[in-house]
C-alpha cells in the first residue's frame, strides 16, 4: 500500500515536473520575429539558412560563443526551426566515448541539427572523431587489436554541427577551423533587454508598465536569462507581499529583497569588489588568491562575475592582477586608500 502510493506521488511529482518544464520553454523564441537582440548574428544566420536551402544543400557547421545565458541554446532551436530540421541536444562533457558520438550522430536525418553544449569539455578522442564526421561525414571505427585489426568507415548523414561555448580559447585549433560560421554574442543594451522582459511578461501573465520594465532592465546584468529569472522572482514576491500588481516601489522593495542593487550588482558582485578593496587595498590581486578570499571557484569569478564587472568599468585586468576603478569606488560609496 505504501509503495504504491508513493509510486503514485513519483508519477504526480514526474508530471508536474514536465508541465513546469513545458512552462518555461514558452519563454524560449521559436521564430526569428521573437528573437530580441544581436541583429548581425540574425541576418547572417538567416543569409547562411537560406542559401542553403536554395542549393538544397545540408547547413555549414556553427559556433555560437558569448557569455552565458545569452541565447546560444536559443538561437539554436530557432536554426533547425526555420531550417526545418530536428534538433538533437548533447553536452560536451556527456560524450565519453567515439561509440557515443557514432550513435548520436547515426540516428540523425539528412540536414538535422546536431547540438553541442559545453563543446570545449570535449573530450579528445571525441573530439578527434568529428574531424572526419564535419568533413567527410564519416566516422573510421578500428575492430580489432595488432596485426588483425581492421578499419571500418561509417558513414554518416549530412548533418549540421552547432556548437556552443562560453570559452571559445579552450577549443582546439583542428576543431574551430572546421566550423564554417563563427559567431559571438555579445551583451545586450538595456532596450533589448526591456522588450525581452515585456514580452516575457505577457507570457507569464504579469502585469508590468513600460517605468517598470526599464527599471528592471538595468538590474539584469544585460543577459536575457537573469532578466526572465529576476521578472518571475519580482513577481513571485509582490503576490506574496504585497498582492497588487507591479509598481516602481514593490520593484524595488523586491530587488532589495533579492540582494539585487540598481545597476545589476548581487551580494557575490560586492563581495569581490570589497575583498579587494578592503583585504588588498584595492589591487593588484591575482585570480587564485582572490578566489581562496571570497571561497569561490577561479573559473567561476573569471566567467561569471568578473566580465560584467569589467563591463561596468568597476574592475580592471592587469599583468599584476585584478584592480578595482575609482568608478566601483564611487558606487559602493567607499573612498580610496592613498597607502
Amino acid at each position: 500500500m505504501i509503495d504504491s502510493e508513493v509510486e503514485n506521488l513519483g508519477e504526480m511529482a514526474a508530471s508536474s515536473d514536465m508541465e513546469f518544464a513545458k512552462f518555461e520553454n514558452k519563454l524560449r523564441p521559436q521564430k526569428w520575429g521573437e528573437y530580441i537582440g544581436q541583429e548581425k548574428v540574425k541576418d547572417n544566420l538567416q543569409i547562411a539558412i537560406r542559401a542553403a536551402a536554395k542549393r538544397s544543400e545540408p547547413l555549414d557547421h556553427i559556433l555560437l560563443h558569448g557569455a552565458p545565458g545569452l541565447g546560444k541554446t536559443t538561437l539554436a532551436h530557432i536554426i533547425a526551426n526555420e531550417a526545418g530540421a530536428d534538433i538533437k541536444i548533447v553536452s560536451g562533457p556527456a560524450l565519453e566515448k567515439q561509440g557515443d558520438v557514432a550513435a548520436i550522430i547515426s540516428n540523425l536525418k539528412d540536414g538535422d541539427i546536431l547540438f553541442i553544449d559545453e563543446i570545449h569539455r570535449l573530450r579528445t578522442v571525441v573530439e578527434e572523431v568529428l574531424y572526419t564526421a564535419m568533413e567527410d561525414f564519416a566516422i573510421d571505427i578500428v575492430l580489432g587489436k595488432g596485426p588483425s585489426a581492421k578499419n571500418l568507415r561509417l558513414n554518416l548523414p549530412q548533418f549540421t554541427l552547432v556548437g556552443a561555448t562560453t570559452k571559445v580559447s579552450m577549443l582546439s585549433s583542428p576543431l574551430r577551423d572546421r566550423f564554417g560560421s563563427v559567431f559571438r554574442l555579445n551583451f545586450y543594451d538595456e532596450d533589448d533587454i526591456r522588450k525581452i522582459i515585456l514580452r516575457s511578461a505577457g507570457i507569464l501573465n504579469v502585469e508590468i508598465s513600460e517605468e517598470c520594465a526599464e527599471l528592471l532592465a538595468k538590474s539584469c546584468r544585460k543577459t536575457p536569462r537573469i532578466a526572465n529569472r529576476l521578472l518571475k522572482r519580482v513577481r513571485d514576491y509582490v503576490e506574496v507581499k504585497h498582492e497588487a500588481k507591479l509598481t516602481p516601489e514593490t520593484l524595488n522593495e523586491s530587488l532589495r529583497a533579492l540582494g539585487v542593487d540598481q545597476i545589476g550588482l548581487d551580494h557575490t558582485d560586492k563581495e569581490i569588489l570589497n575583498t579587494i578593496i578592503k583585504k588588498f587595498k584595492g589591487g593588484p590581486v591575482g585570480l587564485n588568491t582572490l578566489a581562496a578570499a571570497t571561497n569561490e571557484e577561479m573559473a567561476t569569478i573569471e566567467d561569471v562575475y568578473e566580465p560584467f564587472l569589467i563591463q561596468l568599468g568597476f574592475l580592471e585586468r592587469t599583468s599584476r592582477g585584478r584592480v578595482v576603478t575609482d568608478r566601483a569606488y564611487s558606487h559602493l560609496g567607499l573612498k580610496k586608500s592613498l597607502l
